[in-house]
């Protein structure tokens, strides 16, 4: 019996498959080719970033937000949507795919997976292949600390002779690492532990529910706990076979996180202390502004855009100069320091006067904006914070009073609902859609 850990939702191959020339030295190359389970996703931010290795595809994601001010009517509010909370088996299994192991909706909605495929040999000849896919989906409600794990074990099939009725499946679900260490959660929910192929294709689903309780994080205003979460699935094989392959698997990591910062809502529980903060994952959202004829933002947008494609048109002028957030890779980081909020602005300000003179408002009517935002580490004063920055960085240009305010408002509505922490164990990236 030989076993393989393939994305979920990896087509089995057929008995007929594996029994042809090169059948099941094919299948072994699609388990060599494909991205380890062990991973975390590469929009992992925080210290789980550096826990384990990072997927080497990208997570699969929901499309785009829309704004709503497409185009906004007196007295519209500019906020962007309210993330979304939940996900059904089926939207994880669409955002899945085949190919991926990491499947985001938000930073509130995540979903995750493997697919287990088993060979049958007798003689050194497959004579029964069967296969079970197991998904992940996190969700976490508006103002909670608690996080559900809901499990599904599904596409449980076999094929020829096998003995998968014999065949047992352990699951477990560990926390192997917690910033800082030594913090406690509360556990809650129902999970299989040790069943049978059989017991788990009747059954099929299970939960498990985390809960860390404030007080436990990093000192100051934050209250910040970082974690690993790590489900674990290991087979059993029957009586009389021997397994071979992967075995059992560590895979599909989350990074989960939990916070009480006092510029967040929520962040003294409604009255209740042993309620204060929420939980998040880990992981870096998208702020989406649109460059759509009729958006509030639209100016705002352009700008961006070209700050991303163009970088030689912008100004104030740099040689090879490259924006960050637009990669997981190289986020923008929130800053909540009034200081350096001005600080950026000065400078930015500087710059337009710099290129477009003293009265660059033309009597109020255009505002300088800038690129990274001023909220951001990595706004226009970065460099005289910290001299390795690269200096000029960054864009600035006047656009229209209205445009700049739609962009500031959309942007604060984005940290507020998707929970932006100060500092450089958060982040997220920017997307412009036209």
């Amino acid at each position: 019996m030989e076993s393989y850990v393939l994305p979920a939702g990896t087509a089995a191959p057929s008995l007929k498959e594996l029994r042809s020339e090169g059948g099941a030295e094919r299948l072994r190359e699609l388990a060599r080719t494909a991205d380890p389970a062990e991973r975390m996703a590469q929009e992992t931010v925080g210290p789980a970033r550096s826990y384990a290795p990072l997927a080497r595809r990208a997570s699969a994601a929901s499309p785009a937000a829309k704004s709503g001010l497409s185009p906004a009517g007196p007295g519209a509010q500019i906020a962007v949507p309210e993330p979304s909370r939940t996900m059904t088996f089926d939207e994880c299994k669409r955002g899945l795919g085949s190919t991926t192991n990491f499947f985001l909706k938000s930073r509130f909605a995540v979903c995750s997976g493997a697919s287990f495929v088993q060979t049958w040999v007798v003689n050194r000849e497959p004579v029964g292949v069967s296969q079970f896919n197991v998904r992940v989906v996190g969700t976490i409600a508006k103002n909670s600390r608690t996080i559900n794990f809901q499990y599904y074990f599904t596409e449980m099939v076999a094929q020829g002779e096998t003995e998968v009725a014999a065949m047992k499946i352990t699951t477990k679900a560990g926390i192997p690492r917690s910033w800082p260490s030594g913090v406690r959660y509360t556990r809650g929910g129902h999970m299989p532990g040790t069943k049978t192929f059989t017991e788990l294709s009747a059954q099929r689903t299970f939960n498990d529910t985390v809960n860390a309780k404030p007080g436990q994080g990093s000192s100051g205003s934050t209250d910040l706990v970082f974690a690993v979460y790590q489900p674990s699935i290991s087979i059993t094989p029957p009586p009389n076979a021997t397994l071979t392959g992967d075995l059992k698997g560590n895979i599909f990591m989350l990074a989960p996180r939990w916070e009480a910062a006092k510029y967040l809502a929520y962040s003294t529980g409604g009255g209740n202390p042993a309620r204060r903060g929420a939980a998040t994952f880990s992981y870096v959202p998208t702020l989406t502004y649109s460059a759509k004829p009729g958006a509030s933002e639209r100016a705002a947008a352009q700008h961006v855009k070209t700050a991303f494609t163009h970088p030689e048109d912008t100004n104030p002028y740099m040689s090879a100069k490259k924006v960050p957030g637009q990669t997981p890779g190289a986020p923008l980081h929130r800053t909540v320091d009034k200081t350096r909020k001005e600080d950026n602005r000065k400078a930015a300000v500087k710059q337009c006067k710099r290129y477009w003179g003293p009265n660059y408002s033309h009597g109020a009517r255009l505002e300088c904006d800038e690129y990274p935002f001023a909220t951001t580490y990595e706004g226009a004063a970065e460099y005289d914070y910290d001299p390795d920055a690269r200096k000029f960085n960054f864009s600035v240009r006047p656009i229209a009073k209205a445009d700049n305010g739609a962009g500031g408002s959309l942007l604060l509505s984005f940290y507020a609902k998707n929970r932006l922490i100060d500092g450089l164990e958060d982040g997220f990236i920017v997307k412009i859609v036209s």
